[in-house]
């Protein structure tokens, strides 16, 4: 029994301890001590315990913010500065406590640790020790903390100023397909850590500032009370209440203010850091001994100055020799990197006169999608120099994929010498459908439509929507960001690009191999249905048709199992292919509607007046009787353009809005409407009263007369 007891009592305290390690209750009990210091009398033994502990707090918050990565990855630390603060606080009403009740015992009375620091330090002489405080404050009070105070507002500023631009960089990659929905999402949590990290800097600077006033004030007060205590109640004579007291409050002082000044450098320090995922020793190495040139300029200055008469000979000349060496030592290892990475030429082949005969496979096939590069563009899709386009198409291509339903063939890439350096070609069946300029040095900065202020650089338009947009130096992004343009790299322009030439020109990417391949994956979710459906009901080449016909009015082919359905049920009727798309945008009505809506359940709309309705309907059912044929519509010249303009000012209102534009018109209409329009108002979408869901509402926002 005693022992079980025992087993349960050591579990338990080990409970606790791993309680206490997660922080559950550490934090608590850490303010609690702070209190107890403020209240209640400390014995020398635990000053001096306190007191260390602080400086070796310091000490690690100093190192743990020089070896992390980016300023966000000690996010805490504003709170780590506000909570030591108040502990060196706590430490000094402490020992101002003791100094003022026992300092008449002896320089020992607060303890070994201020002892040291008023005898070891300042070598016992309070005049000394005075200096040196005084000097530590200015350090800390007037140089770093108020540098670093500054850089923190600075910083919070600009951060704040640049989120919108950030936050459409990221809406930007997104839509281009070149993050996931998870990876926007994290990078949006870390814009917003980002703000609040140099916004609780900002904040955070005062409490140094604040805590180096005190130090000050609490030296006067020590040194003051000390004197009229000494003197007054323990008869002591003022030369040695005066010695007494003014090394053990300046050892008191010392001893907070070394902390102090560890954590006001630690301040600096991630304020001024650049948040870019490197150590900073890294950064401190790669920028500045890259090259040796600024190391043997030193070397000779050192050399010269050590040659002048009456200059210290032996420290200069010594220095000049190390700079040289480390010079010698930086030069060398980048000989020996270029020699490592030069590759032997290849040697060159024999030729040959012999004729060989042409065949099939000199007959190039017509790639699907193309892209074609000028010869500075090439890192751009080099794999050995890790080209980003590469991984970017990648990115393209997947969310189309996902978003279409169907597998987007890949983008063979080549390059062209015909074409400027910096420009490309996007190529669909082997016909140029897009083409452009970038330059891999520098950034595009787009003009989303409000921005506020100017930049200098490249004036362009962006070739993907064709938006004013400048290509500035890369370190002007910032400021760019500041004044709300979206800043873009040369790798996403590209595929932005090919992004919007693949969106238009989407059911071209569908062929026979596609339709079969959906046909399987049918076969695997409903091999019934996919038995009925090809080739029961329609042919291959009839089910392209219709799918093409979908993905050629943006409706994705994703639901293929509500697809087929739909075909196999009109089928059984009429094989006339407007019937069966007709039959299968009914079916899809809930994914056209939320793709419309944005997953409103409401959703604006423009219609027709009745009587245009009735003169179109009766169009199509007389079509021998008018003077030109637009598609199924048979007008009169002068009413089909004043109809076209009609529509499309109706839908730049909504769209100037930030509406859907989208045409509500019957079902035998909506088909030749939408060929109608397609090619003058590309983003006017047509939908039948048909394809509107029984649990969703339209509102009327326009009728076009």
């Amino acid at each position: 029994m005693a022992v079980g007891v025992a087993t349960f009592g050591s579990g338990a305290l080990t409970q606790q301890l791993r309680v206490l390690s997660r922080g559950h209750l550490g934090v608590p009990l850490l303010l609690l001590a702070v209190l107890a210091m403020m209240i209640l009398p400390i014995p020398p033994l635990l000053l001096d315990i306190f007191f260390t502990f602080n400086i070796a707090l310091s000490l690690i918050v100093l190192l743990v913010a020089v070896y992390a990565m980016r300023p966000l990855d000690f996010a805490v630390f504003p709170t780590i500065l506000l909570v030591t603060t108040l502990m060196r606080l706590a430490l000094n009403v402490a020992s101002t406590r003791v100094v003022l009740l026992h300092g008449h015992t002896g320089e020992n009375a607060a303890g070994h640790v201020i002892e040291a620091f008023g005898k070891v330090v300042i070598g016992g002489n309070y005049v000394v020790g005075m200096v040196v405080f005084m000097i530590l404050l200015i350090i800390n009070f007037v140089v770093v903390t108020k540098g670093a105070g500054r850089i923190s507002e600075v910083s919070a500023r600009f951060t704040l100023d640049a989120m919108p631009g950030k936050q459409m960089a990221i809406d930007a990659d997104l839509n281009a397909g070149l993050i996931t929905q998870d990876d926007a999402r994290r990078r949006r949590e870390e814009v917003a850590q980002e703000a609040d990290f140099y916004g609780a800097m900002d904040g955070a600077s005062k409490f140094v500032r604040g805590d180096a006033v005190a130090g000050v004030l609490i030296l006067a007060i020590n040194l003051i009370g000390g004197l009229a205590i000494g003197t007054l109640q323990h008869d002591l004579d003022f030369g040695r209440a005066l010695e007494v007291y003014s090394l053990l409050t300046i050892g008191d002082g010392l001893v907070a203010q070394l902390p102090s000044l560890l954590l006001s450098t630690t301040a600096a320090i991630m304020v001024t850091r650049v948040n870019t995922s490197r150590d900073m020793g890294e950064q401190v190495y790669s920028q500045m001994f890259e090259s040796p040139r600024a190391v043997v300029v030193a070397a000779v200055l050192l050399a010269v100055m050590g040659m002048v008469p009456g200059m210290p000979h032996v420290a200069f000349l010594g220095l000049a020799a190390l700079a040289g060496g480390f010079a010698w030592i930086i030069r060398s290892r980048i000989a020996g990197a270029k020699t490592r990475g030069t590759v032997a030429p290849e040697e060159p082949r024999m030729q040959t006169n012999t004729p060989i005969e042409l065949g099939w496979d000199d007959v190039a096939a017509v790639d699907v999608i193309g892209l074609e590069v000028g010869y500075r563009l090439i890192p751009m899709v080099d794999k050995a120099q890790n080209g980003a386009l590469l991984g970017r198409i990648k990115g393209v291509r997947k969310k189309l994929s996902q978003e279409m339903g169907f597998l987007i063939p890949a983008v063979h890439i080549r390059d062209n010498l015909e074409l400027l350096p910096n420009g490309y070609r996007l190529l669909l069946m082997g016909v140029a459908s897009g083409e452009g300029e970038v330059y891999p040095e520098r950034e595009l900065a787009i003009n989303p439509g409000q921005v506020f202020g100017r930049l200098e650089g490249l004036a362009c338009r962006d070739p993907a929507f064709g938006l004013d947009a400048v290509w500035i130096d890369r370190g002007q992004r910032e400021r760019a960001q500041t004044l709300g343009y979206t800043v873009v790299d040369a790798s996403t322009v590209v595929a932005t690009h090919l992004n919007q030439v693949l969106l238009d020109n989407i059911e071209q990417m569908l062929g026979h191999e596609e339709v079969d391949q959906l046909v399987q994956k049918l076969s695997k979710i409903s091999p019934k249905l996919a038995e009925e459906l090809v080739p029961g009901t329609v042919s291959v080449n009839q089910l392209l048709g219709v799918l093409k016909s979908l993905l050629g009015e943006g409706v994705p082919v994703r639901d293929i199992r509500t697809i087929a359905e739909a075909i196999a049920t009109q089928g059984a009727r009429s094989k006339d292919p407007a019937a069966l798309v007709s039959a299968a945008r009914v079916a899809l009505s809930r994914t056209i509607f939320n793709s419309l809506g944005n997953g409103a359940q409401n959703l604006p709309v423009i219609t027709l007046e009745p009587q245009i309705e009735q003169m179109l309907s009766k169009s199509l059912q007389r079509p021998g009787n008018a003077s030109i044929d637009l598609e199924d519509i048979v007008l009169e010249p002068g009413l089909a353009e004043r109809l076209q303009r009609s529509i499309s000012e109706a839908a730049q209102r909504q769209e100037a809005q930030g509406k859907s534009a989208v045409l509500l018109v019957p079902g035998p209409l909506r088909a030749v409407l939408a060929r109608f329009l397609r090619h003058t108002h590309r983003a006017m979408k047509v939908i039948s009263y048909q394809e509107v869901p029984e649990n969703r509402q339209v509102t009327i926002e326009a009728t076009v007369g």
